[in-house]
C-alpha cells in the first residue's frame, strides 16, 4: 500500500519481486525497471500518477544489509487520486486473461471486496528495547559527539530500536488504517512487511516535474495552542537545528544537481506541524534532465544528511561503529515506480518491519556538536508514537 490524503494504491497479489542486494541495488532496480518497462504492453486510460504497470519498492540502508531490496509487481493495482479510481490488471505476456471491461473490473473489485471485507483482531503488540537500551543509547550518543568534537564528521543520525510480537489472529491491515488515519499528511506505507506513515519524502517525480521536501529538526508539540506555538518559534529559531537542517538541505541539491535541472528551493526553513512533533522542513522543485527515472534519483539521493549525517560516508562509518543492529530498510527509500520512469519515494521513518512474528519499530535523530543524549533519547521516544499507538 501507497496511501495520503486519500489517495494511493493498494497492490493485491504479486507477479513477481526482483530482489537486488549490495553498492548498486537501487542504480540496479532502476536499470532492471527500465527493461521490464520498455517490454511491457500497457494499456492505461486513465493516465494519472499511479495508473498502468507499476511496483511496489522498499531498499535497505546499507549496501551491507542482509534484508533484501525489493521491487514488488503486484497482479492487481486498486487506485485513486485527485477523484479518479482505477482497477489495474498486471500479467505475463503469455497468460490468458480476458479484456478488462468497465464492468469486469466491477464484477473484480466486488469481489475483492466481499473476500477482504472483515479486518482481524487490532494487533496489540507492547514494545520494549531490543539489542540498544535506553542508556547505551545515550552513551553511543555521548560517543558521536565526541567523534564530532574531535572533527572527524559534523553530524551523525543514530538510531535505536524496539521489538515485540504479533499475535496469532492479529490484523496488521488495523494498525496501517489507523496510520493513515491519524497521519494524513504523512505517507502511509505497507511494502513487504515494512509499515509506517513517513513524514519525509525522499524524491517525487509526475511527468518531468520533479520535487523533494527536506526534513531535518524537531520539537516536541505543545501541550496547548500557546506552548505549542512557542514550541514552534523555538525550533524555527534554534542554532543546533537550524545547522542540522542546513546540512541536510545542501546534501539533497548536490545529490539532485546532475539528474535534475532548474533547481529552486524554499527561501527559509519553514515549520512542519505533524500530530506529535514539529519539523524544520524545506521544499526544492526542479525539472528531470531526459533518460533518468525517479529510481536514478532515488541512487543518487540515499542515504541523505537528514539519516546518515555529514560528511555522509564518514557518518556512515560512525553508524556501523556505534549500531549494534542492522537497519535493514529503516531510512531507506519507500515507494513505488512507474513505466515512464514516475514515482513517488519516501525516508522509510516512523516505521516498523514485520519479519515473521517479530515486529521492530526504529526511530532515530541527528547528533550534532551541543546535542544532549538525553534530549535526544526524548525525541526517539516521540517518533516511535506512530507505531506504538498503531499497535496499542
Amino acid at each position: 500500500m501507497w496511501w495520503r490524503r486519500g489517495d494511493g494504491m493498494v497492490g493485491i497479489g504479486e507477479i513477481e519481486t526482483l530482489s537486488f542486494s549490495g553498492k548498486t541495488r537501487i542504480a540496479e532496480a532502476g536499470a532492471t525497471w527500465r527493461e521490464v518497462s520498455d517490454a511491457a504492453q500497457i494499456t492505461d486510460s486513465v493516465n494519472v500518477a499511479g495508473s498502468g504497470l507499476i511496483a511496489f519498492g522498499t531498499f535497505a540502508f546499507r549496501s551491507t544489509s542482509a534484508v533484501p531490496s525489493v521491487l514488488i509487481i503486484p497482479q492487481l493495482v486498486v487506485g485513486h487520486r485527485s477523484g479518479q479510481s482505477w482497477l489495474t490488471r498486471i500479467s505475463f505476456a503469455d497468460e490468458e486473461v480476458s479484456p478488462l471491461t468497465t464492468q469486469a473490473a466491477s464484477e473484480l473489485l466486488t469481489e475483492l471486496v466481499n473476500s477482504n471485507a472483515s479486518l482481524g483482531q487490532a494487533p496489540l503488540v507492547p514494545l520494549s528495547p531490543a539489542s540498544l537500551s535506553e542508556a547505551g543509547f545515550t552513551t553511543a550518543v555521548n560517543k558521536a559527539i565526541e567523534r564530532i568534537e574531535s572533527g572527524k564528521v559534523e553530524k551523525v543520525v543514530l538510531a535505536r530500536e524496539l521489538e515485540g510480537t504479533l499475535g496469532t489472529g492479529a490484523d496488521l491491515r488495523v494498525a496501517i488504517t489507523r496510520l493513515a488515519e491519524s497521519y494524513p499528511d504523512c505517507w502511509t506505507f505497507s511494502v513487504d512487511g515494512l509499515f509506517g506513515s513517513s513524514p519525509e519524502t525522499l524524491i517525487t517525480v509526475h511527468g518531468k516535474k520533479v520535487t523533494a521536501r527536506v526534513l531535518a529538526g524537531t520539537a516536541k508539540r505543545g501541550n496547548d495552542s500557546a506552548t505549542d506555538l512557542a514550541s514552534a518559534a523555538e525550533l524555527a529559531s534554534s542554532h543546533k537545528d537550524l545547522d542540522e537542517h542546513g546540512f541536510a538541505t545542501r546534501s539533497v541539491l548536490n545529490a539532485l544537481a546532475p539528474y535534475a535541472q532548474q533547481l529552486t528551493v524554499s527561501e527559509s526553513p519553514f515549520t512542519l506541524k505533524l500530530p506529535n512533533v514539529w519539523h524544520l522542513a524545506t521544499d526544492i522543485a526542479g525539472t528531470l534532465a531526459s533518460g533518468s527515472n525517479s529510481l536514478d534519483l532515488v541512487s543518487a539521493l540515499h542515504p541523505t544528511a537528514a539519516v546518515a549525517g555529514t560528511p555522509t560516508q564518514a557518518a556512515v562509518e560512525v553508524i556501523d561503529d556505534l549500531e549494534p543492529f542492522d537497519r535493514g530498510r529503516y531510512a531507506g527509500p519507500v515507494g513505488w515506480i512507474g513505466a515512464e520512469g514516475e514515482g513517488e519515494w519516501a525516508i522509510a521513518l516512523r516505521c516498523a518491519q514485520l519479519t515473521d512474528s517479530t515486529i521492530t519499530a526504529y526511530a532515530g535523530c541527528g547528533i550534532v556538536s551541543d546535542s544532549v543524549a538525553a534530549q535526544e533519547l526524548v525525541e526517539t521516544e516521540m517518533k516511535f508514537r506512530p507505531i506504538i499507538d498503531a499497535l496499542s
